[in-house]
């Protein structure tokens, strides 16, 4: 429904968000999502509940197994050895937990894109050579970040 919508009448967009969710579309900005507080409550819950069991069945099946069941969600996974698919696993356990306690899904989100960062990385054997070599040059002072 438009923004107008709500202000004509909000006991109508009410007893619609008592049905479910409402999105209210705006000219000036993000649509909103209106729902109820009992439906976020019970959802933030179920969250919290998948992470808990997400995190003791990867902890259960061992570190082989999760990056397995990870690489299936995120084939990309693949490209890294597997001392690093270890490492995304238990990022994204944490990253997923972490998100459900909070109710704020962009830190799963960041975690995930900053682990395809890095297998595309690993995907370029020239740039993993050159990002994860010695460094010969001498690249002068770092300045003092907090100086202008």
């Amino acid at each position: 429904m438009q923004w107008s919508e709500l202000q004509r009448d909000p006991k109508g967009v009410a007893a619609l968000a008592d049905e479910g969710d409402v999105r209210v579309r705006r000219r000036d900005g993000a649509a909103l999502l209106l729902t109820r507080e009992d439906r976020a409550s019970s959802t933030a819950e179920g969250a919290v509940t998948a992470a808990r069991a997400l995190r003791n069945l990867l902890l259960h099946i061992g570190p082989d197994a999760a990056a397995a069941a990870l690489i299936d969600e995120f084939p990309w996974a693949q490209i890294m050895p597997k001392d690093e698919q270890a490492l995304f696993v238990a990022d994204f356990v944490r990253a997923f937990q972490a998100s459900a306690e909070i109710g704020q899904w962009s830190l799963l989100a960041q975690t995930v894109r900053e682990w395809r960062a890095t297998a595309a990385i690993y995907a370029d054997p020239g740039l993993t050579e050159q990002l994860t070599g010695p460094l010969a040059d001498d690249f002068g002072a770092v300045p003092d970040p907090t100086e202008d």
